[in-house]
């Protein structure tokens, strides 16, 4: 998976925020909030370029205490609300 051209990550009034810029992403019309786990989760992503639940969920467990199998379960569900949305593909 990889993050869709045209989606960014910016600090809107004090809110991390996803929001499309350019053509690519006309249609989306919406904010994405993230909180501070999530927003390293994104920053990682757009980091890798291709990335997996798997290798999110590996960052995650460097960054917070958490054990592999939560934070592979809780990136998948944030993973998961970036496709309902269509930030990734």
């Amino acid at each position: 998976m990889k993050i869709k051209k045209g989606f960014v990550l910016r600090n809107v009034c004090g809110e991390n925020v996803v929001m499309g810029e350019g053509l690519d992403a006309i249609d989306f019309g919406r904010l994405l909030c993230l909180n501070e786990s999530a927003v390293m989760l994104w920053q990682e992503a757009v980091r890798m370029g291709d990335f997996t639940i798997e290798a999110l969920a590996e960052k995650l467990c460097d960054e917070y205490a958490v054990e592999y199998e939560q934070a592979k379960a809780d990136v998948a569900d944030i993973v998961g609300e970036w496709q309902k949305v269509g930030v990734v593909e």
